[in-house]
C-alpha cells in the first residue's frame, strides 16, 4: 500500500493535501501511512454552504425519510468494510477491535434510523410530550415541539475510534436535519476518510450534508452562532480551550464535550474468588485493559475490590494478562495491538510513571517487551500494566491521572460506602460498574454514584451471557457523564437527536396546535365522515376525520352477564350496598372493559377492508362511572398517521366515550394498521 493523500471534503469537492501536508506513520512498524493537512480552506464558505444547500435539503426530508437515508447508508457500509478492516490496522487495532470501531459505527447509524421509524413522527416536527391544557375550557393549549437548528454542527473527533467517532454523532445530526463538518484526529484521519469516501460516493446523501476537514479547523468555529452545534471528543485540555472561546460564549453555541474519563469497576462484596461474578468481574477487566490497547475512553482504569480480595484480583487479573499476546494484528493469535502512536505510547508512560509514584506496578514491564511480528520493534506497543495502590484514599494521582492506554489500578476498599466514594474520587465519568448479585448493593451504589457517572453498568451470573459490556456505549442509551467526562449526553436514542433540534412552546387554540403537529387535539374542528373510516385506506384518511356512533343503553343484566363470563365479579359490579360504601361509585357500576366492548362494537365495521389489525391502545382512562340504564356513544377520530412501509402504515385514533348527558366516561388512543 502506498502513503495515502487524506484530502478535505468542502464545498462538494475533494481537496488533496497541501505541501506543508503532516505525515502519519503505521502504528505497527512506523513506517509513512498518509499524508494530511496543509490544505487552504474557505470555512465561511463552508458553513453557509452547509446552512444553504446541505440543511435546505434535509430540512426539505420528514424524519422517516432521513431515517430510510441512514438506513441506506449503513447498508452500504457495511458492505464495504472489509477494505476498512485492511487500513484499521495501521492505527494499531486487531480485527477485533476493528470490529467494534467499524461495525459499531454501522450498527448504530441501523439503530438510529430504525428509532427513527419508530419514534419519530412521519413529518418535519417533532412533538415533545403530550398536550398542555392552558385553560378551563380547552380553547387554549400548549405543545412542545422541535424543529432543526438552521446551522451546522461541526464534529471534532477523537483518534481512537475513527469511524464509530464519525457515525455515531452524524447518525443523530442528519436524522435531526443538520448538515456536519467533520473534522477527524489526524493520527486516523486515513481511515475516516476511507469510510467518508464510501458515503459520498453512495450517492444516498444531499449535497452538502457532510463535509470533511483534514488539519486545521482554521476560524471555523469563530463563525458559528446560536444555531449551530459543536460535538467534541477528546482531552479535558482541548476541550476547555474550545469551551472558553468567546465566539462561542458570546453566541451560546451548544457545545457537547464527551472528555477524560476516570471509569471504575466495582466488585461486589457478595462476588467471592471462584464464583461466577467474581470470574466475570476479572474477565471484562483484562478485556478493557486489552481492547484497543486501552485507548477507550470507556476503559477500566481503576479496579475497586474488597480488601481481602486485593491479593486474590491481582493474582487472577495478571494471570489472564500472561497469556495475551501482542504484536502485529495479522499475526494469527495476536490479541492486542499497538497505541496509535510512538508519541501516545510516551504520554502513556508519562502518565504511569505519575501513577507509580502513589502505587506499585504488579504487571507489565515496558523494558522486557517482545512484540510478535516483523518491524514491531519500530511500533508504539506497550504491555498491559496494573499497579496496585494501598493507600487510595491518601493518593491523588491514581483518582486523577488518566493514562490513555493498557493502564489500570488495583485499589482496595473496606465497605460499598467506601467503594462507592472512591469511584466518586474520579470527579465525574462516563461509566463505573458493578459486579454483584446482591439487589441492595446495586440500590446503594445507584443512590450514591449516578450523580457523578454517566453510567452505571451492573453485571451478574443471570445477565452476563447478553450483557454489552462495561465499555460499550450502546446508541440507546445516553453516552456521557459529568464533571471531569465533560457534561455531554451523545446517543441515548431520541435524546441524540434532540441536542440538534430547538424545542419550542407552541400555544393555541386545538385548531392551531392540529395544525402545526400534524396529530389531531381534542376540541379542534373535527371532519363528519362521509363513509366509514374503516372502509377507506391510510392515503384516503384525513387528520380530524370523525366517525359518531351510538348510543348503546348499558342495562344490569349486560353487567352481570359480562362479569360471570369473564370471571370479572369485582364487588363494585355486583354488590349494591358495597358499590355505594365506596366513595368512587354511586351504587352497581359498568365494567371499565365493558365500555370498551361496546365502544367497539359500536365502532368497528365488520367487513374485510383496509384495516388489517388493532396493534394496542394507549393512554386508556375512566373519568366518570357508567350506570344501569345510561346510554354511551362514541366518537372515532383520526388522531395521527404513521407510514411504515409500502403497503401498510399505522393509523392512531382518538376514541372518546360520552354518557347520555354528553359527560366524558372514558377516552383512549386506538392503533390499527391500514392498507396504503
Amino acid at each position: 500500500m502506498g502513503v495515502i493523500d487524506v484530502g478535505s471534503f468542502a464545498l462538494g469537492q475533494w481537496v488533496g493535501p497541501g505541501e506543508s501536508a503532516t505525515t502519519v506513520v503505521s502504528a505497527i512498524h512506523g513506517e509513512a501511512v498518509a499524508r494530511i493537512g496543509g490544505a487552504a480552506l474557505d470555512f465561511a464558505a463552508m458553513r453557509d454552504f452547509a446552512r444553504n444547500r446541505g440543511g435546505a435539503a434535509l430540512r426539505e426530508m420528514g424524519f422517516h425519510d432521513r431515517a430510510r437515508m441512514l438506513k441506506a447508508l449503513a447498508l452500504y457500509l457495511n458492505e464495504r468494510k472489509e477494505d476498512l478492516y485492511r487500513l484499521s490496522r495501521h492505527t494499531g487495532a486487531t480485527l477485533t477491535d476493528s470490529k467494534i470501531d467499524i461495525d459499531g459505527g454501522i450498527a448504530t447509524m441501523q439503530v438510529f434510523a430504525a428509532k427513527g421509524r419508530r419514534e419519530m413522527p412521519d413529518g418535519q416536527v417533532y412533538i415533545d410530550g403530550d398536550v398542555e391544557g392552558l385553560s378551563r375550557n380547552g380553547t387554549f393549549v400548549g405543545q412542545h415541539v422541535a424543529v432543526p437548528l438552521r446551522g451546522v454542527a461541526v464534529h471534532i473527533n477523537a483518534f481512537n475510534f475513527p469511524v464509530w467517532g464519525m457515525l455515531e454523532k452524524l447518525a443523530p445530526a442528519l436524522l435531526a436535519g443538520m448538515p456536519a463538518i467533520v473534522k477527524p484526529a489526524s493520527a486516523t484521519a486515513y481511515l475516516t476518510e476511507a469510510c467518508f469516501r464510501l458515503m459520498i460516493e453512495s450517492g444516498l446523501l444531499p449535497e452538502g450534508a457532510v463535509q470533511l476537514v483534514a488539519g486545521s479547523t482554521g476560524n471555523l468555529i469563530d463563525r458559528l452562532d446560536c444555531q449551530d452545534v459543536v460535538g467534541f471528543t477528546g482531552s479535558a485540555a482541548t476541550a476547555g480551550m474550545l469551551r472558553a472561546n468567546p465566539n462561542l460564549l458570546a453566541n451560546s453555541v451548544r457545545f457537547m464535550a464527551e472528555q477524560d474519563s476516570l471509569n471504575a469497576s466495582l466488585l461486589g462484596p457478595d462476588a467471592a474468588p471462584g464464583s461466577p461474578d467474581f470470574d466475570g468481574f476479572v474477565k471484562e477487566v483484562v478485556r478493557e485493559i486489552t481492547t484497543k490497547a486501552g485507548q477507550k475512553c470507556t476503559a477500566i482504569r481503576r479496579i475497586l475490590v474488597p480488601q481481602g480480595q486485593v491479593d486474590a484480583v491481582i493474582d487472577a487479573v495478571t494471570a489472564r494478562l500472561a497469556n495475551t499476546v501482542m504484536g502485529d494484528p495479522d499475526v494469527e493469535g495476536v490479541r492486542m495491538g499497538a497505541l496509535v502512536s510512538k508519541a501516545q505510547r510516551d504520554d502513556v508512560l508519562e502518565k504511569a510513571a505519575a501513577i507509580g509514584s502513589e502505587a506499585r506496578r504488579v504487571c507489565g514491564d515496558p523494558q522486557s517487551l517482545k512484540p510478535v511480528g516483523e518491524g514491531t520493534e519500530r511500533g508504539a506497543f506497550l504491555p498491559p500494566m496494573v499497579f496496585h495502590c494501598a493507600d487510595p484514599d491518601g493518593a491523588s494521582a491514581v483518582h486523577s491521572v488518566e493514562a490513555f492506554g493498557p493502564v489500570s489500578t488495583v485499589m482496595g476498599y473496606r465497605d460499598i460506602a467506601h467503594g462507592c466514594a472512591l469511584m466518586n474520587r474520579g470527579g465525574g465519568s462516563l461509566v463505573a460498574s458493578v459486579f454483584t448479585s446482591d439487589p441492595d448493593v446495586a440500590r446503594r451504589a445507584v443512590g450514591e454514584c449516578a450523580a457523578w457517572h454517566g453510567r452505571l453498568y451492573f453485571n451478574n451470573a443471570a445477565s452476563m451471557a447478553e450483557a454489552t459490556g462495561h465499555g460499550a456505549p450502546m446508541p440507546h442509551m445516553v453516552h456521557g457523564g459529568p464533571g471531569r467526562a465533560g457534561g455531554g449526553e451523545e446517543l441515548g436514542g431520541i435524546r441524540g437527536v434532540l441536542h440538534y433540534m430547538q424545542r419550542t412552546a407552541v400555544q393555541g387554540s386545538p385548531d392551531i396546535v392540529t395544525a402545526v403537529t400534524g396529530r389531531y387535539v381534542p376540541g379542534a374542528a373535527q371532519i363528519e365522515a362521509t363513509a366509514h373510516p374503516f372502509s377507506r385506506k391510510f392515503g384516503e384518511l384525513a387528520i380530524g376525520e370523525t366517525l359518531h356512533a351510538g348510543p348503546r343503553t348499558i342495562t344490569l343484566e349486560d353487567i352481570e352477564h359480562f362479569a360471570h363470563f369473564t370471571g370479572d365479579t369485582f364487588y363494585a359490579h355486583m354488590d349494591e350496598a358495597a358499590a355505594k360504601a365506596n366513595p368512587f361509585f354511586p351504587g352497581r357500576v359498568a365494567h371499565g372493559y365493558l365500555l370498551l366492548s361496546f365502544a367497539a362494537g359500536l365502532f368497528v365495521q365488520s367487513d374485510p377492508g383496509p384495516v388489517l389489525a388493532n396493534t394496542g391502545l394507549d393512554g386508556l382512562q375512566f373519568m366518570k362511572p357508567v350506570s344501569p340504564g345510561d346510554a354511551i356513544s362514541v366518537a372515532l377520530t383520526v388522531k395521527r398517521k404513521t407510514r411504515r412501509t409500502d403497503t401498510y402504515g399505522e393509523v392512531r385514533w382518538h376514541v372518546a366515550l360520552a354518557n347520555q348527558d354528553g359527560e366524558p366516561v372514558a377516552a383512549y388512543e386506538l392503533h390499527t394498521m391500514n392498507l396504503y
